[in-house]
């Protein structure tokens, strides 16, 4: 085989990413509570625990801002949408591969996104996705020939 074949993919919010974030986040409370317990002073730990909601807010609304939608393969190409009738064409590439989760980076001119695929979202395509994010571009495939499915 000279490529990959043509694959759609949903990406989105993933949650062992947020099951991570949530971690850090309560050992961060943790450390407060420590800081606390060993007699810190009022002002001291007024600054600690702002800091630490204020990274916990800002750590929640970044994972819930996570884009979602379909990221597909051409074999040439890929592309994404959101939902809305936009396909978009760019770049992609792995930054991340933990087997069952990939951390990827679209880009298109002017504009970058970090994508996190998981297997969990759709088992049976995920090894046809992993082949397509390694593999090159088949240069004798038709332009924008129609991915296997347009929805997951």
């Amino acid at each position: 085989m000279h490529g990959a074949p043509s694959v759609s993919y949903p990406v989105g919010r993933s949650a062992l990413v947020g099951a991570l974030l949530l971690a850090v986040w309560s050992l961060g409370l943790l450390a407060c509570i420590a800081f606390a317990w060993h007699g810190a002073s009022s002002s001291r730990l007024a600054a600690v625990a702002a800091t630490c909601v204020a990274g916990g807010a800002w750590a929640g609304a970044w994972w819930w801002r996570q884009p979602a939608g379909l990221l597909a393969w051409d074999t040439a190409t890929w592309s994404w949408s959101e939902g809305d009738p936009h396909v978009r064409t760019g770049a992609l590439e792995v930054v991340l591969d933990l087997q069952s989760l990939l951390l990827l980076r679209w880009s298109t001119p002017g504009r970058a996104r970090w994508l996190w695929a998981e297997r969990a979202r759709l088992p049976a395509r995920w090894e046809a996705l992993r082949r397509a994010v390694y593999s090159r571009a088949n240069p004798e495939a038709p332009s924008r020939a129609e991915p296997p499915s347009a929805t997951p």
